[in-house]
Order: structure tokens, then C-alpha cells, then sequence
């Protein structure tokens, strides 16, 4: 089963200075043992984070672990870049970034339904027939 990773929880896990890092170790050293993805758009937003707030060699040891392996990252396409758009028009009072729509875009097309994230905009996205179904956030 494919767990999705979103910028919040790689950042978490790369400052030992922020407020939900050890949340985030405890929560990520299970999931070892699941295939975990991500998107392209992830890498460079983590990218831009980490090497903003922690500096170039943070970003680069981020860059390193990422093709290392421990993630497959995928593409973000062009319909998904579409579905992305309609998914921030569906949730006006939502301010989803267009890194989120890409993550819900992907997500769905990839049939994964687990995420690892602090940003509530995972738990609060519905999706599928009648906007019935919703991501398992993690850690819930």
C-alpha cells in the first residue's frame, strides 16, 4: 500500500527544531515499510523550504535522501495540472495552494488514499462519486 508524502512532513522531519518533529519521526518509522511517493512538485517546494529556512546544505541532504530512494517520485501531468484547477474552484473557502491540487490530482489518478502530512487541507478534500471519499491523514 503507497503512502503520499507531503511537503509538511518532510519538513518536520528535516528541522529538528520544529514543533512536530518528533511527531513526525514517530509517525514516519512505521511507514518505512510501505512504498511512499511524493511529486516533482513536492521536490522543489521542499526544496525551496528547506533551503530558505535551513539552509543550502539542508536543502542538498533533503535532495540526496530523496534519490537515495526512499520515495518514488512521480510527475505531475498536464490533465493533473487541470484536475488541480478544478479541485481549488470546488473549495472556494479553502486556500489551497496549486501544490496541493497536483498532490489531490495525483493522488487520485495513483488510486492512494494514505497521506503523511500536517497540512488539513488532505483531511478537509473530498473526492470520488459525490465528493463522498476522503484521504486517511497521517498521523490521524
Amino acid at each position: 500500500m503507497s503512502v503520499f508524502v507531503d511537503t509538511s512532513a518532510f519538513y518536520a522531519l528535516a528541522d529538528e527544531g520544529d514543533r512536530r518533529h518528533l511527531e513526525a519521526r514517530s509517525a514516519y518509522d512505521p511507514l518505512t515499510t510501505r512504498t511512499l511517493v511524493t511529486t516533482d512538485h513536492i521536490l522543489v517546494e521542499c526544496w525551496f523550504l528547506i533551503g530558505s529556512r535551513l539552509g543550502r546544505e539542508a536543502a542538498i541532504r533533503f535532495w540526496d535522501g530523496i534519490r537515495s530512494g526512499i520515495v518514488t517520485v512521480l510527475q505531475v501531468t498536464l490533465h493533473d495540472l487541470d484536475h488541480a484547477r478544478e479541485a481549488i474552484r470546488r473549495f472556494p473557502d479553502q486556500r489551497l495552494s496549486l501544490v496541493d491540487g497536483t498532490s489531490f490530482a495525483v493522488m487520485e489518478r495513483k488510486g492512494i488514499e494514505r497521506v503523511f502530512t500536517f497540512d488539513t487541507h488532505f483531511g478537509v478534500y473530498r473526492f470520488g462519486k459525490a465528493n463522498k471519499r476522503r484521504f486517511t491523514v497521517i498521523p490521524g
